[in-house]
C-alpha cells in the first residue's frame, strides 16, 4: 500500500485536537485541506477513521487501532529530532578516543579537563591501548580518533597531525652510580640488566630501531607493560630502563633516579593526533578535537 506520508501527520495532529479546525491551525493549512487529507488516507486505507461528533471528531474502532501505531510513531520522530537537536547543541552525545597510557598523562588529560567544564553533559569514552590497537580501532571505525605516538603505520585514508615532541631517555638508580656523570656508548647496554617496555608499543618500537642503527640488540631482563613500572622496578635498582622522559622527572627531580647520558642522543618522536573519514566522527568529537588541534592560551602555559 502506497501512502503519503503527510496523510499521517494530519491524522496524528487530528488525533491529537480532537477535531478538524484545531489540526488546521496547528499544521497553518485550511480546514478543508485537512479533511482532504484525512478523506485520502481512509480511500488508502480502505477505512472509516473518524465519526463526526457535536464536540468535533471520534475515532472508529479502526482509526483507534491506526492510531496507536501513528501516535507511537510521530512521537518517536519527534524524540528523535529533539535528542538530535540536544546533540547539536553540545547538551548530549558521546566521544570515543583511543588513547596510550603515555598520551593521555602528558598531552590529552588537560583538553579533557577543559572539555569536560564547557560540556559537563557529553560522555567521554577513553579507550586505553598501546599505539598499534590504536590506529587498528581507528581504521575499524570504533573510535572518533586516535592520540598516539611515532612511529606507526597505518592504512592509506588516515590523517596524522604532530602535536608535541617527545624524547626517551635511559634511567638507572643508586646501584649504578658509577655511571653518573659519564657519557656512554650504546654498546655498554649490552654489559647493563635491561628494563624496557613490550615489544607491542611504539615506544619499544622506537628505541629497538635506533639501537639497531647503532649495530646493537640488548636483551632486556625485564619487559613490561606500563612505563610507570619501569620507573618503579629502576628505583628498585633492578636494572637500567628506557622511558619517555616526562615519566621519569619526578623521580629525577628527587634524586631516586639518574638519567644516563650517551654518546648521540636518541632523536625526539611525536605525538600525533589521528583521525579517518571526517564524516565519521561524532559532533562532540568534533569539537573535542578542535580544543586539541587550536590549542588555547592557557593551555599552550606550562
Amino acid at each position: 500500500m502506497n501512502v503519503n506520508l503527510e496523510y499521517y501527520k494530519v491524522f496524528y495532529c487530528v488525533c491529537q485536537k480532537g477535531s478538524l479546525t484545531g489540526a488546521a491551525k496547528e499544521l497553518c493549512i485550511s480546514q478543508p485541506a485537512v479533511s482532504q487529507a484525512i478523506r485520502q488516507l481512509e480511500k488508502e486505507t480502505g477505512a472509516t477513521l473518524f465519526v463526526r461528533t457535536s464536540k468535533g471528531v471520534q475515532l472508529t474502532k479502526e482509526g483507534e487501532l491506526l492510531g496507536r501505531y501513528v501516535t507511537a510513531g510521530v512521537e518517536q520522530l519527534l524524540e528523535g529530532g529533539r535528542m538530535l537537536e540536544r546533540m547539536l547543541g553540545m547538551d548530549m552525545g558521546e566521544v570515543r578516543i583511543g588513547a596510550s597510557d603515555m598520551t593521555l598523562q602528558f598531552f590529552l588529560l588537560p583538553f579533557l579537563e577543559q572539555f569536560h567544564k564547557q560540556y559537563p553533559k557529553i560522555k567521554v569514552n577513553v579507550t586505553n591501548a598501546p599505539t598499534p590497537e590504536t590506529i587498528r580501532s581507528l581504521e575499524e571505525g570504533k573510535i572518533d580518533f586516535g592520540v598516539v605516538t611515532t612511529p606507526f603505520s597505518c592504512q592509506e585514508g588516515i590523517c596524522k597531525r604532530p602535536v608535541k615532541e617527545i624524547r626517551n631517555c635511559f634511567i638507572a638508580g643508586s646501584s649504578f652510580s658509577e655511571l653518573k656523570g659519564r657519557v656512554l656508548d650504546y654498546r655498554a647496554l649490552l654489559e647493563l640488566p635491561c628494563i624496557f617496555l613490550e615489544k607491542t608499543t611504539s615506544t619499544r618500537r622506537f628505541m629497538d630501531q635506533f639501537l639497531l642503527e647503532q649495530g646493537i640488540e640488548p636483551k632486556p631482563e625485564f619487559e613490561l607493560a606500563i612505563s610507570d613500572m619501569i620507573v618503579q622496578f629502576v628505583k628498585r635498582n633492578m636494572g637500567v630502563g628506557c622511558v619517555m622522559e616526562g615519566f621519569a622527572r619526578e623521580a629525577i627531580q628527587k634524586g631516586e633516579v639518574f638519567e644516563l647520558a650517551f654518546e648521540g642522543e636518541m632523536p625526539p618522536r611525536q605525538i600525533c593526533v589521528v583521525t579517518g573519514e571526517p564524516s565519521l566522527i561524532s559532533m562532540a568529537g568534533r569539537s573535542l578535537l578542535d580544543m586539541i588541534l587550536e590549542p588555547s592560551e592557557e593551555l599552550d602555559k606550562p
